[in-house]
């Protein structure tokens, strides 16, 4: 099983983190093989013997990890007591200060994103896709570890796992006008009469404006569409898995 790893959080001895690629699990085509993803219509006993694998591979119990219902929101979600695998709440992000509680975002092409505070010991995960990002989500994540756990946003570290690219994301020209409407204008790329979107530089506009630090803010090169082969993409095909990011601090 392969697992992608940012450089910067793998330092940490405390961090368990990873990004996980399409190989390794269970499932059957056209889920084939790690989906973690009990809402794409795959085999519920495939999902759970992927989850188990993965458990696994990152050393960490199944039954305490956070995963989210993921509604396409910018709504951010501080880990409760009853919040556990079977329980999932309903958000787009999850923030704990919490030790040996494994947090989950899953995502084909929107962007899986992991922080981390090492001095307030927080961590958090979000996903964002083009209604996340356009509703900075980013800011809101950033917020909570400001607002609810005192953290100084210059310590807080961001990587972003593999996404969609403005290679591939062709949007329509009413996504055009809307992200012009935003002044997020910057991120589209125009080709002809086509309109390309960046949704990685949208992220990183709002995590700078956020007060994040740009050597701080890590960024993987790799499409989800392009790459297929390795992740799984919605664009490439509808019917299909999630990969997934996945953060854990250590007592």
């Amino acid at each position: 099983m392969k697992i992608d790893q940012s450089p910067r959080l793998k330092k940490d001895s405390k961090l368990i983190h990873a990004f996980t690629t399409r190989n390794g699990g269970s499932s059957k085509a056209p889920y084939n093989s790690l989906n973690l993803a009990f809402h794409v219509g795959d085999n519920i006993d495939s999902v759970l013997q992927n989850h188990k694998i993965l458990a696994s591979r990152l050393n960490y119990k199944k039954e305490t990890l956070v995963h989210m219902k993921q509604i396409h929101s910018s709504t951010v979600h501080i880990v409760e007591k009853q919040d556990d695998f079977s329980n999932p709440p309903t958000c787009d992000a999850l923030i704990t200060n919490k030790t040996n509680i494994p947090l989950m975002v899953m995502v084909a092409d929107c962007s899986p994103l992991l922080f981390y505070d090492e001095s307030k010991r927080v961590i958090a995960v979000a996903h964002a896709g083009r209604e996340g990002a356009f509703q900075n989500i980013a800011k809101n994540v950033v917020d909570s570890f400001v607002k609810d756990f005192g953290s100084d946003a210059k310590g807080i570290v961001v990587t972003i796992g593999a996404t969609i690219g403005v290679c591939c994301y062709e949007v329509g020209h009413e996504i055009g006008q809307v992200a012009q409407e935003l002044d997020l204008g910057f991120a589209m790329d125009q080709r002809g009469d086509s309109l390309f979107l960046d949704l990685t530089k949208i992220l990183k506009s709002q995590l700078l404006t956020s007060g994040i630090k740009e050597q701080n803010i890590e960024i993987s090169k790799e499409c989800s569409c392009c790459k297929e082969s390795k992740y799984f993409s919605y664009r490439s095909s509808k019917e299909t898995g999630r990969f997934a990011g996945v953060i854990m601090m250590l007592d």
